[in-house]
């Protein structure tokens, strides 16, 4: 391990020089900003630091100034310094990507006190001098070498991205006309008109006039704007909407303040219902921190035990959706609890006819591979130490789990153990289906409305 050695004050002479080079990346940005709480939009907001008058101006030589004081404290005087005072000026801006050569130079040494004075500087690669100043230290009398600790590698875990990803994809597509189901509260009423004022739904708010115009007011909502269709009860608005869907006067439905199974009890009623000739299903799009691909998981709402025939169908509706959010060959992985196929596991067996259907085309547009433990899907370490050689192990975008009461268990452990956040969809109907979450954020529900969107606009893309 490398040493850290300090000069003395005996040792030290005037004219020493000592100095260090780094470049500034937005990782150091970002954990600079964490660690002092500076947000000034010149350092961390990228849109406003873009600006002609700004020239990207994203960090400042604060940054600079931190790399003096590192030197100071491992180099020159090093360990045993201790810091009095500082004078520096910061005469250009640095940049992210810059390179900064930091130089400390001994100036004065008072005998008496053990005080040095040291004349501090900055360059970038371009030559220009960007800090310039002096540091008084107390000089260590006693000589030091310690072993360089080394630091803990940080992770900055970014919650939300694939969500504003995901709506700003939206951002040049018309918005869908959308059903909003029974929205007699203000989180549900609030969640639509959050998505109105995004542009991504134009909302008809489908309830009891009276309970929504109350929610309205309580929310501090105008929704005058709004078409509005009274109906009785929330069984008589899910009614209503699922009969909108089907004649085509909108074109998705969102969840208000009702339970799932009554928005979905008129949508799966054959003849009259929104049912197409695919099984209808579920898909959580999960925003996870730690993981680098976009990351579906179905079904964990819908389709409680789905055999073989209703797995094939849930499979092919997460790969549509997939598609309509520019995945267009995204890796699936079936799951199951080990990864060799065996009679004890019907999870297995389902893995291993579906990988069969996808190769003789009953499943397209994606790759396939089952059964995989969990660890194997998400993680290439865990793949390789087992053995398993696959396009889709340790890289998979969607996880097809065996049962309703697996998916959610695995939904919810994401989202309170790995910071996840979860919007879900369900397809395989004539339109998206939204079932926000009332205890989701507006980041998730302007996801939801992302997806919902996504898909509408892909879907009409390729019937045209």
């Amino acid at each position: 391990m490398d040493q850290i050695t300090n000069r003395t004050f005996d040792e030290i002479a005037p004219g020493d020089v000592a100095s260090l080079a780094r470049t500034l990346t937005q990782k150091d940005v970002e954990l600079f900003a964490i660690m002092s709480g500076d947000v000034n939009p010149m350092h961390v907001d990228e849109e406003f630091a873009s600006s002609d008058v700004f020239h990207r101006v994203i960090a400042h030589g604060m940054w600079g100034g931190a790399l003096i004081s590192t030197l100071l404290g491992t180099e020159l005087p090093g360990p045993g310094t201790l810091y009095l005072g500082q004078t520096l000026r910061f005469h250009h801006p640095i940049y992210l990507g810059d390179r900064v050569v930091v130089t400390v130079r001994v100036a004065e040494k008072d005998v008496e006190n053990h005080r040095v004075v040291l004349d501090c500087g900055a360059v970038n690669q371009r030559g220009e001098l960007v800090i310039s100043g002096s540091a008084e230290v107390l000089a260590p009398t006693e000589k030091l070498s310690r072993s360089r600790v080394i630091l803990p590698e940080v992770e900055l875990l970014e919650r939300g991205r694939r969500y504003r990803q995901m709506i700003e994809m939206t951002r040049q597509l018309p918005p869908i006309r959308t059903a909003v189901v029974h929205p007699v509260d203000p989180v549900s009423l609030l969640g639509a008109h959050e998505a109105a004022r995004e542009n991504m739904i134009v909302p008809v708010l489908v309830g009891p006039r009276g309970r929504i115009e109350a929610a309205a007011k309580l929310a501090a909502v105008d929704i005058s704007g709004y078409e509005l269709i009274d109906t009785e009860h929330s069984d008589a608005a899910a009614a209503r909407a699922v009969a909108m869907a089907r004649a085509g006067e909108v074109e998705a439905l969102m969840k208000g303040a009702l339970h799932t199974d009554a928005l979905m009890r008129p949508v799966v009623v054959p003849d009259v219902g929104l049912r197409t000739a695919r099984r209808i299903s579920h898909v959580f799009a999960v925003d996870a921190p730690g993981y680098s691909r976009p990351l579906f998981v179905t079904d964990a709402a819908v389709n409680i035990y789905p055999d073989l025939d209703d797995k094939r169908d849930i499979v092919q509706n997460a790969i549509d959706l997939a598609h309509a959010l520019g995945l267009p060959m995204p890796k699936v992985a079936l799951l199951s609890a080990v990864e060799t196929v065996t009679p004890k596991l019907r999870s297995t067996l389902d893995a291993a006819a579906l990988c069969k259907m996808a190769e003789r085309g009953q499943i397209t547009g994606g790759l396939l591979d089952g059964p995989l433990a969990f660890d194997n899907a998400v993680s290439e370490a865990a793949a390789k130490s087992k053995g398993i050689v696959s396009q889709v192990a340790g890289r998979a975008n969607i996880l097809v789990v065996p049962d309703l009461e697996a998916g959610n268990l695995l939904v919810k452990q994401l989202e309170y153990l790995a910071e996840a956040q979860v919007v879900g969809i369900v397809v395989g109907a004539r339109v998206p289906i939204m079932l926000t979450s009332r205890a989701g954020g507006t980041l998730a529900r302007l996801g939801s409305c992302a997806l919902a969107l996504l898909m509408r606009r892909h879907q009409q893309a390729l019937q045209a």
